[in-house]
């Protein structure tokens, strides 16, 4: 067994840090959107074309970031990412309305996506230094923030602390401990032009089919993190407390899938673990989609965060050992999933808007079964550490 170098454990840390940070603020914003949606008034049709605004901000920048993290240099493009990623937790719920909310949205999704981008490419940075693989447990860490946010939202909640209060501090803290982990990255050479390789990360071969397969979990995750709430609530009238406690779940599943993902993959494969929580996950949508009661559907949101865990890790796994420059690779697929993937939650408004929100679920578990179905897909994630 290689033993770490002091340099190495604590980038591990530091990079593990940066995304507990990144979904602190995640788990946050989305355990207040019933606040926002009452306090703006939306019907779900705005909430959701609302919510597509971070998909089309992702879209736009994702593309390019792997240039610009190259130019700049990982360690100081994550931390000026991550703090963009968190004063914009600030700034959402003091918007006075909805188009206001729509363009902070679009910044906040562009600042989260690059982030998103430039974090993974230091995991893997990591995962090669130390010759194994550490990334489910890294994104397992980002559920751990997710759950955090989730859960310090339901308790302000509940305390009837509105959430310009509770957004202003959480993510004030965030910013501080994401600025200070940043500083334990691995360093990196910025490149000069003409050696940062293409300017516009576009997916083909191997990372477009890896992409695609991230874009089906991302767009269950994403539908999950900012719906489930607002199921709980509007289609079974759970209170705002019993909405946030639905995502809390999900995200508790959630970390507990990535945090045992390596483990998981080094017993059973990528594949069979990949297939495995696939069923478990399709099983969890039947549930939220036939609940009929809060707790039955709480339960199915819990069974998509075991479902999902380990495929974005693993999809960005892949693709920083395809062979290709990592940052590029990561930027390609990310693009795909996370660039794509944002769109789920106003596509899931759009869809509940024309039908019902349990019929917007039914395509969720739909691409659930896609995941399962296409795990050999992602066979390279387990790649030999040499």
């Amino acid at each position: 067994m290689i033993t770490p170098t002091p340099v190495a454990a604590r980038a591990r840390w530091a990079v593990a840090a940066i995304f507990a940070v990144h979904g602190c603020v995640s788990g946050s914003f989305a355990a207040r959107i019933p606040w926002i949606k009452e306090h703006l008034g939306l019907d779900a049709g705005q909430l959701g074309l609302a919510l597509i605004m971070p998909a089309l901000g992702a879209i736009i920048t994702m593309p390019f970031a792997g240039r610009v993290v190259n130019r700049v240099g990982g360690r100081t493009a994550t931390r000026v990412l991550i703090s963009l990623w968190c004063l914009a937790l600030i700034l959402l719920p003091l918007m006075p309305n909805r188009w206001l909310l729509m363009v902070m949205l679009l910044m906040a999704g562009a600042a989260a996506g690059t982030a998103d981008m430039a974090m993974n490419a230091e995991g893997v940075a990591v995962e090669k230094e130390l010759r194994r693989s550490v990334m489910s447990g890294l994104h397992g860490m980002w559920s751990v923030g997710g759950l955090i946010g989730g859960g310090i939202g339901a308790a302000a909640a509940k305390a009837g602390i509105g959430a310009p209060v509770n957004l202003a501090v959480v993510g004030s803290v965030l910013l501080i401990a994401g600025v200070g982990a940043g500083h334990w990255l691995l360093a990196s050479v910025p490149v000069q032009d003409g050696d940062g390789g293409p300017k516009f990360s576009f997916p083909r071969g191997k990372v477009l089919i890896i992409g695609l397969i991230g874009f089906c979990a991302v767009f269950g995750e994403a539908a999950a993190a900012d719906w489930s709430a607002v199921y709980l609530k509007d289609v079974l009238g759970a209170g705002e407390t019993g909405g946030a406690l639905a995502y809390s779940t999900y995200a508790l599943c959630m970390a507990a899938g990535r945090l045992v993902g390596d483990a998981a993959v080094a017993r059973f494969s990528s594949v069979g673990t990949v297939r495995g929580a696939g069923v478990l996950g399709v099983l969890g949508g039947i549930l939220v989609v036939s609940a009929i009661s809060p707790l039955l559907a709480t339960v199915g949101f819990g069974l998509i965060g075991v479902g999902i865990a380990v495929v974005v890790p693993l999809a960005f796994g892949a693709a920083g050992h395809t062979g290709e420059h990592p940052t590029h690779a990561i930027a390609g697929v990310a693009t795909v999933a996370y660039g794509a993937g944002l769109a789920a939650p106003g596509i899931i408004g759009a869809i509940a808007h024309a039908t019902s929100l349990p019929i917007a679920f039914v395509v969720v578990t739909a691409l659930i079964s896609v995941v399962a179905l296409g795990a050999s897909r992602l066979r390279a994630a387990s790649p030999a550490m040499v």
